[in-house]
Formats: C-alpha cells, sequence, structure tokens
C-alpha cells in the first residue's frame, strides 16, 4: 500500500493534534458526539455477532468497522486526542497550551460519553420493546461483562485497579497504533487495514477502552446488571482512561 515515509508522517501527527486544539467547542462536541455513538453501535454489533455465533473471534475481527468509519468521516476519539494534541505542545506549536489540551481532552470526553449513552439508552429500549421485556441474551452478555470488569476487579483491591490500568495503557497502544497506520497510508484500502489489526487485537485480548466502556457499563446498569455507577466509575472507567492517556503517550505518541 501506498505510505508516507516517517518524516512526513510525523509532521501531519503534530499537524493533527494542533488543529483538535484549536477546534471551535461546538465542533468538537459534535465530532466527538459521534465517535461515541458509532463505536457504541460497533461494541453491541460485535457483542451481538458473538452471542448469535458463539465465536468471540468473530466479533473481534467485525469490530473495528466501527473504528474505521469514525476514523474515515474525521471524528474525535478521547484515546485519540490523548496521543496526538501533546504533540502540538512539544513542538510548540502556537497558541497550544496544557489548558487548551486539557480542554480538548474535557470536550471529547464530554462528547464520547454523550454519544455512547445515548446509544446505550437506545439499545436497550430496542432490546427491551420500551422496557417491557426481558432484554435477551445479548444485554445479558453485556452486563455480565459489566460485572466481571467492575466487582472482578475490586475483589484484588488495589492490584485489581492497576490491572485494569495497565489494560487500559496496553489498549491505547494498539488503538494508537491503528491511528498511527491510517496517518501513514495514502489511501482508503491501506487505512481501512492498518487500523484493522490493532483494533482487532485490543478488542479480542480484553484491553479497556475508555469510550467502548461508556457504552458497555451504563447499558449493563440500564438492563439490570449487578453493579452501580459507582462500581463502574471508581473499578473502570478512571483507571482506564488514566492507562488509555499513558498509553497513547508513552508506547506511540512519544516514540
Amino acid at each position: 500500500m501506498s505510505y508516507l515515509v516517517p518524516s512526513e508522517f510525523v509532521t501531519k501527527m503534530v499537524d493533527a493534534g494542533e488543529s483538535k486544539v484549536h477546534m471551535s467547542t461546538r465542533d468538537t462536541l459534535i465530532r466527538s458526539f459521534m465517535a461515541g455513538a458509532i463505536l457504541a453501535l460497533a461494541a453491541v454489533f460485535a457483542v451481538t455477532v458473538a452471542v448469535q455465533s458463539g465465536s468471540f473471534l468473530l466479533g473481534a475481527v467485525l469490530f473495528p468497522v466501527g473504528f474505521c468509519m469514525l476514523y474515515l468521516m474525521g471524528f474525535d476519539l478521547l484515546t485519540g486526542v490523548f496521543m496526538l494534541t501533546p504533540l502540538a505542545l512539544l513542538d510548540k506549536r502556537p497558541g497550544v497550551s496544557p489548558n487548551a489540551i486539557l480542554r480538548n481532552w474535557g470536550l471529547v470526553f464530554v462528547g464520547n460519553f454523550a454519544g455512547a449513552l445515548t446509544v446505550a439508552f437506545m439499545m436497550a429500549f430496542i432490546f427491551t420493546y420500551g422496557f417491557n421485556t426481558e432484554p435477551g441474551a445479548v444485554a445479558e452478555k453485556i452486563a455480565g461483562v459489566g460485572e466481571a470488569r467492575t466487582l472482578g476487579y475490586a475483589e484484588y483491591g488495589a492490584a485489581g485497579w492497576f490491572t485494569i490500568f495497565i489494560r487500559g495503557m496496553l489498549c491505547n497502544w494498539m488503538v494508537s497504533m491503528g491511528v498511527v497506520g491510517a496517518m501513514i497510508s495514502t489511501n482508503v484500502g491501506g487505512k481501512v487495514l492498518a487500523m484493522w489489526m490493532p483494533i482487532m487485537l485490543f478488542f479480542f485480548m480484553g484491553f479497556e477502552h475508555s469510550v467502548v466502556n461508556m457504552f458497555l457499563f451504563p447499558f449493563g446498569i440500564i438492563v439490570g446488571g449487578g453493579f452501580s455507577v459507582m462500581d463502574y466509575l471508581i473499578w473502570n472507567e478512571i483507571p482506564t482512561v488514566l492507562g488509555n492517556l499513558v498509553g497513547g503517550l508513552a508506547f506511540t505518541g512519544l516514540t
């Protein structure tokens, strides 16, 4: 596939980080909302495939379709801006400051969460016919994942918390590799292939992605999962976000 040499795509990464920092509040929220919503749909699609086919591997193989869609449309994930925006600061781009980066991260977090939560409510409504029936096998599977990846970690205390953190690091290492691979390639086919491989890997390995979890866990709570909002925040979302931040920077961005 056609691709850029390292000196060219590094400049492209820094340019992308700078443009995201300077993006208006409205555009940042819209793009991040759509990214969260599309990734949520991809997650429920992958789980549905896994449950109905009996093959989790098949679900993992198909999950990257959502990531490819949102990247090609120019939407923003928190995991991506964690890697790209600090590069513009390190390159001393004008107008890029720590406060500006934190503003971008905050807006993208809010947009991603709103998009994922919207899809969580919509899918819960669909699975239960307006909350009038039992949710079914797919919803029960997601609720079970929510319990296992909150209360299951909590059983191990600090060791469980750091397990989530490390899984978050490894996840955004792979996600960031997908972003970089897409930037290196100069055609759509190459971009899709470059994104597909690391995204499939992280999903199958059960690494923790903060935006995917913004759908899975609220959805699990809505359909009656046996864990609370505080369980979700303390024993998943917070360590996952921190792990995604460190992993995206340390393993990809700064290299």
